[in-house]
């Protein structure tokens, strides 16, 4: 999908920097899916924090399967 997004030049120099992308659509891409996954990534370990899932095993008995 094509957009249009007003960022100014630094913070594009530093953008393309920080995501190693020399060119700005795959540098502004890369960074809105990295945020995104993080996103995600923390609204599921608050989940986890919160008891939203309901495991029947113990640590301990995870741990040991592992073995």
């Amino acid at each position: 999908m094509r957009i249009t997004v007003d960022i100014d030049e630094s913070t594009l120099e530093d953008l393309a920097r920080i995501t190693g992308e020399s060119k700005k659509s795959p540098a502004v891409a890369k960074a809105v899916t990295e945020f995104v996954n993080r996103k995600k990534a923390r609204e599921f370990g608050t989940l986890l924090r919160e008891g939203a899932f309901d495991y029947p095993s113990t640590n301990d008995e995870i741990e040991a399967a592992d073995r």
